[in-house]
């Protein structure tokens, strides 16, 4: 795949089958000092943009069985041994609990000479928001005694490299909130070509500076710097993925075969060319361009989800006519070598990509480009076949919006933001256990958040970041999340963990009850729902009404929804006394709530006792809190479903739309529902978008709920007990008459086969062994026992 003289900018020489799997750790480095030393440039504290490289040559008499290392960076590394990259990281986090890999390297090392070296790089200034950071710093510690002898220390090498410089995003033409890693400069004539290869001479490199800060797992040692923690997830997937397409060239057009890698492409000397390539869909990944020639040639990579018009509209996304391209950008000047090879060092999100050259007085030759995708390591485990492929477009374009939305945390958005948001990442954990039968991520997501924790007793509303930002309703979800991982997983410890936590949230939120028995004024940014527009006075938006003043229905009905859950919890944890006062509380909230805020002349919940606005929103936790009354739930969602006067969910708070449908036993309105998602897939869009149209993030990843409502919905499949210890299945098949699921559970897999039959269903259920529950349909209840059934309802 590969030419053999080829040199390589940070690419990956091997597809994921082939990359470094994490390894079993020795206890003793997380849990004391390293033996290894933290390493830099110099022992100045660093904190600027800086890409560095890091070499250690050593012999072995034979090639060994395992080789397992340890090993971390701020702001992130890539790892390379004898050439072949093997790892990338460290998974993000924050300094009190800075992550580390432990890999295998043993089937890269050889007999006799071996390099082990590091591409370590700090954005400073320009890295993105989700990057925390203490100095430019590099790590490597032996596993065991064997191992040892490559640990980090002045024994390494290390040069700067001059060749990077940051290229910052240009906010103005892009006219949004842009916080993810900013683009690079590279000047390929002052690049250290082949420098992680063997017979490389680093001969005029410096010594590595040992930095005084002692290397230590978390809680040891007096000063803070980096309190490393083991990695809790895989590596990274990453694969090759070809382009598709030239959608336009401003000269002549490179062949079909040129995108197959099999046709060069020469761009004469001192000449302008705009390419427009096309992935066909959006993606995550490292662009990689193989070049030849062109000395001095300047190119120009922009990287898109969508073009735009000249009113900046995106339309429809497969459609480029009278449309530009505004973006992040990276640029790459050309040395004039053979088979020179440019990757980023950030992986980037795109559909569209824009290569714009300028020559010189050489010609270029474009050999090759292509991407390496990259995403955390989900597999589709579920399965939902109905044999409409109006949903299974959905599902499909689903997955791939879960998929972009997650690397080494929960993303909300991958191209603008790659932050863990609370509110999105619930809807995202509950997509991993359902389609992916994956919690590693989730439980790394509840646990990142819970160091965000600031004085108030609120999680901060996205972590790790650099930049605070406190969403309260976002602490309210969390708590919710813990109870969604406590019922699809059997964890006692880790769910006890986080007891306290829930407390201060909780209690953070009774103290500002007012005296009617609802919330009154609430500070810092009270998010519900985009569906409350930005205001400039006060610099937010998605608030509703009574948020600031007082009085919310909404956000007290929420609070209500999580002492309910939480008192679940206490009980289940032998906090008895909280659990009742929980309980109580949510009963009072839910009372007095109803109380104040119905309205008789529209026979809903206003938004506010002033009842003077109203809102899906309000009435859907009214439904799920049981503030209604359970005889008038299904009135009342009829009403708000068909009442368009009243403020719409979006994306985002469709989800509990939905929670609400299967509520009060309508699941079978709930196909009909997905007409904004199929105009998504109308439009051109193959991720589904943040909010309608006009919308900034094509891809984001709380809008990728009809997958898990396809299971739990329209299959029926929900867990019933904590830890999945129950199953509860309860259909809604609207107008299909025939579907067939699958659900990943902790001891097997929960399988459907269900067909209409007359005025009955023809179903058959199986079950993991050890595992019961129960059947429900049209209201009737059948028991349900470990393995296959046949029912005929």
């Amino acid at each position: 795949m590969r030419r053999p003289a080829l040199l390589s900018i940070f690419v990956i020489l091997f597809p994921a089958s082939l990359f470094c799997q994490t390894a079993s750790l020795n206890p003793q480095w997380a849990n004391g000092f390293w033996h290894a030393k933290w390493i830099a440039k110099d022992r100045q504290s660093d904190t600027q943009f800086g890409v560095y490289h890091f070499r250690k040559t050593f012999n072995l008499d034979s090639k060994p069985a395992t080789f397992v290392v340890n090993v971390s960076a701020d702001n992130r590394y890539r790892l390379f041994v004898n050439g072949h990259s093997v790892a990338t990281g460290p998974a993000r986090s924050d300094l009190a609990n800075w992550n580390f890999e432990t890999i295998d390297i043993s089937p890269f090392l050889v007999a006799g000479k071996n390099t082990i070296a590091s591409t370590v790089w700090n954005f400073g200034e320009y890295r993105p928001y989700s990057q925390i950071s203490f100095q430019t710093a590099f790590i490597l510690q032996g596993n065991t005694s064997a191992e040892e002898i490559i640990n980090t220390n002045e024994s390494w090498k290390v040069i700067r490299d001059s060749a990077y410089t940051a290229l910052p995003i240009d906010r103005n033409k892009m006219q949004t909130y842009v916080v993810t890693a900013e683009g690079e400069n590279v000047d390929a004539q002052k690049y250290s070509w082949g420098f992680e290869k063997n017979d490389f001479d680093d001969s005029k490199w410096s010594g590595a500076a040992q930095l005084w800060y002692p290397s230590k797992s978390r809680t040891y040692g007096t000063d803070g710097n980096w309190q490393l923690v083991p990695r809790t997830i895989p590596l990274a997937e990453e694969k090759i993925e070809r382009l598709q397409s030239v959608r336009r060239s401003s000269g002549s057009i490179p062949s079909g075969n040129f995108l197959n890698g099999n046709s060069p492409f020469v761009i004469p000397a001192n000449s302008t060319i705009t390419i427009l390539l096309d992935q066909a869909h959006e993606t995550n990944a490292y662009p990689v361009l193989l070049v030849s020639g062109g000395k001095d040639a300047e190119i120009t990579l922009t990287y898109a989800e969508a073009l735009v018009d000249s009113a900046r509209n995106k339309g429809n996304r497969n459609e480029i006519e009278n449309k530009k391209i505004f973006g992040i950008q990276d640029r790459y000047v050309a040395d004039g070598g053979t088979n020179r090879n440019y990757s980023p060092l950030f992986f980037r999100t795109f559909r569209y990509l824009q290569l714009e050259i300028h020559t010189k007085n050489d010609a270029l030759t474009l050999n090759d480009i292509y991407g390496i995708f990259t995403g955390y390591p989900f597999e589709q485990k579920a399965i939902f076949n109905s044999g409409q492929k109006n949903l299974d477009s959905i599902w499909s374009v689903g997955w791939r919006t879960a998929r972009l939305c997650a690397v080494d945390t929960y993303f909300d958005c991958p191209y603008y933001e790659q932050l863990q948001y609370v509110g999105d990442t619930r809807i995202q954990a509950m997509i991993s256990l359902y389609v992916g039968g994956d919690d590693r991520l989730m439980k790394k997501a509840i646990e990142d958040l819970s160091h965000s924790f600031i004085p108030d007793g609120l999680t901060q509303s996205r972590y790790p970041s650099r930049d605070l930002q406190v969403i309260p309703t976002f602490s309210l979800w969390w708590v919710c999340m813990i109870h969604d991982y406590w019922m699809n997983r059997k964890d006692d410890a880790f769910v006890k963990s986080h007891l306290d936590g829930i407390e201060k949230v909780l209690n953070w939120y009774q103290q500002r009850l007012a005296a009617n028995g609802m919330l009154g004024p609430l500070q810092w940014w009270q998010f519900a729902d985009w569906s409350w527009p930005w205001v400039d006075s006060i610099r937010v938006g998605g608030v509703p009404p009574g948020a600031s003043k007082g009085g919310s229905t909404l956000i007290t009905l929420q609070f209500a929804y999580t002492l309910q859950r939480a008192s679940q919890l206490m009980k289940a944890f032998g906090k008895n006394d909280l659990a009742i006062n929980y309980a109580n509380l949510a009963i009072s909230l839910t009372g007095k709530t109803l109380n104040l805020c119905w309205d008789d002349k529209k026979k809903m919940l206003a938004d506010t006792y002033a009842k003077d606005e109203f809102s899906q929103h309000s009435n859907i936790m009214g439904i799920l809190t049981d503030a209604i009354p359970e005889g008038k739930q299904k009135e009342l969602m009829e009403k708000i479903l068909s009442d368009t006067s009243i403020t719409q969910c979006t994306y985002y708070f469709k989800f509990y739309l939905f929670e609400a449908l299967k509520k009060v036993k309508m699941g079978d309105r709930y196909l009909g529902l997905l007409e904004p998602w199929q105009d998504m897939i109308k439009r051109g869009l193959t991720t589904f978008a943040e909010n309608p149209e006009p919308v900034r993030s094509d891809c984001h990843a709380w809008s990728a709920s009809p997958l898990y409502e396809f299971l739990t919905t329209v299959c029926g499949i929900n867990s019933a007990s904590p830890g999945f210890s129950k199953v509860r299945i309860e259909p809604y098949l609207d107008n299909l008459n025939k579907i067939s699921g699958s659900v990943p559970h902790p001891k097997g897999s929960v399988d459907v086969n269900l067909e209409k039959s007359g005025n009955g269903l023809k179903a058959e259920v199986s079950l993991p062994a050890g595992v019961s529950g129960e059947f429900i349909w049209k209201g009737k209840s059948t028991p349900l026992k470990p393995g296959r059934q046949n029912l005929n309802l």
